[in-house]
């Protein structure tokens, strides 16, 4: 189950980055960003419902990132997934900052319960 999790983060990233220079009339709206993110959030958290470890229900932010990084990398031909004029130039950066942070936090929060509870 934890594969299929990896897998839909990285599904995550591609639908995220493809849908990510999306306009609102002139105005970049990067909301696959946060789509991307509150997706990545729910993965990881149905991760921590199938194992206590939350190295392994943190795959699918992993795998999620992964495949960022792939797509930096561009692809035959000099193709770029991310890039553009204006705020479009840090779409790389909001896009790792607002579909990494909700996983992040719900990773965090389930450390600061795990702590809290007694031996």
């Amino acid at each position: 189950m934890l594969g299929v999790l990896a897998f839909d983060g990285a599904l995550s990233a591609i639908a995220g980055a493809l849908f990510l220079p999306l306009y609102l009339g002139p105005v970049p709206f990067p909301i696959s960003a946060l789509i991307s993110g509150l997706v990545n959030a729910a993965l990881v958290w149905a991760g921590l419902q199938w194992t206590s470890r939350p190295r392994l229900a943190a795959l699918p932010m992993w795998a999620w990132l992964s495949t960022v990084v792939l797509l930096l990398l561009g692809g035959p031909g000099d193709d770029v997934v991310f890039g553009g004029a204006g705020i479009m130039q840090a779409s790389p950066l909001i896009f790792l900052l607002l579909g990494a942070t909700p996983p992040g936090v719900v990773l965090w929060r389930h450390a600061q319960r795990r702590a809290a509870l007694p031996d």
